[in-house]
């Protein structure tokens, strides 16, 4: 589960995303879905988005974009991202 949604304090897991999906610009697209579509309905708490990613062999710049509305809803329910980077979890 390569993104975790949990709360803070009490480690209470409230969703897991991505399910074997290590690309970050993948992950920040389904977690933007996510907060758009259930996430904005959090009662205003403290949570965390932990990212699990890995380095795309391929990349060269650019990646995923944690937009305004993205910011503006982790905001209003008191979301902090996590990112936490694992080296060679992709299998090829």
């Amino acid at each position: 589960m390569p993104i975790n949604i949990y709360t803070e304090e009490e480690c209470h897991n409230i969703a897991e995303l991505c399910d074997d999906t290590w690309e970050l610009p993948s992950q920040i697209s389904e977690l933007e879905k996510w907060l758009t579509e259930k996430g904005k309905d959090l009662a205003k708490g403290n949570y965390v988005a932990d990212i699990g990613f890995d380095i795309r062999k391929d990349a060269c710049g650019g990646g995923g974009v944690i937009s305004s509305n993205m910011m503006k809803i982790m905001s209003e329910i008191g979301m902090a991202i996590y990112l936490s980077e694992y080296p060679e979890t992709s299998s090829d």
